[in-house]
C-alpha cells in the first residue's frame, strides 16, 4: 500500500517537471524511503524539497510510519540513466565495456543507442622511429557499457 502511494505521489512530481527523473528508489521493510533524482540541467535543493514535500505531505504517518530521504544524483554514483550523458556532454567520463576495455575521452555526442568518446593517444610513427599524438574516437552502445562515470578533475 506504502509502495504504490509513494510511487504515484513520486509520478506527480516528475510528471510536472519534466526535466527531472528517477535514478532509484527503495522502500525497505521498516519504511525508509529512499529516492535519488537527477535532472536533465541537474538538480537544486529546492528540487529535492518538491519531491519530498509532494511524498511527505500525502502520507499520513497515523496510518502507516516512515522515514523519507531525497537526494540528487552524486558523481560518485557514476552514470546509471541514459539521459545522464547529454547532460555529461563535454566532460570527461571513463567507462568500463562489456569485453572489459576501460576507457577515457571526453563524452562528445550521445543519442538513443549510444555515445560517443574522442580521446589524444601516442602511437608509433607509420614512417621512422618516435611517437605522434593522434585523435581517437569510439561510438559505445549503452548494451556494452558496464560501467560509467564522470572524471572530475582539479
Amino acid at each position: 500500500m506504502l509502495k504504490e502511494k509513494v510511487n504515484t505521489l513520486l509520478q506527480e512530481v516528475l510528471d510536472e517537471d519534466q526535466s527531472l527523473f528517477l535514478i532509484s528508489k527503495e522502500i525497505t521493510a521498516g519504511n525508509k524511503i529512499v529516492i535519488v533524482i537527477d535532472g536533465d540541467n541537474g538538480v537544486t535543493l529546492s528540487d529535492c524539497m518538491k519531491v519530498s514535500r509532494n511524498i511527505e505531505h500525502n502520507l499520513d504517518r497515523e496510518e502507516e510510519d516512515f522515514s523519507l530521504e531525497v537526494y540528487s544524483a552524486g558523481i560518485s554514483e557514476g552514470i546509471t540513466h541514459i539521459r545522464q550523458y547529454k547532460k555529461n556532454i563535454g566532460r570527461t567520463l571513463e567507462v568500463i565495456t562489456t569485453d572489459n576495455q576501460k576507457l577515457e575521452g571526453t563524452l562528445v555526442d550521445t543519442d538513443d543507442e549510444k555515445i560517443k568518446l574522442q580521446w589524444k593517444a601516442r602511437e608509433p610513427k607509420p614512417v621512422g622511429k618516435g611517437k605522434i599524438t593522434v585523435e581517437k574516437e569510439q561510438e559505445i552502445p549503452y548494451k556494452d557499457i558496464i560501467k560509467a562515470k564522470v572524471m572530475v578533475t582539479f
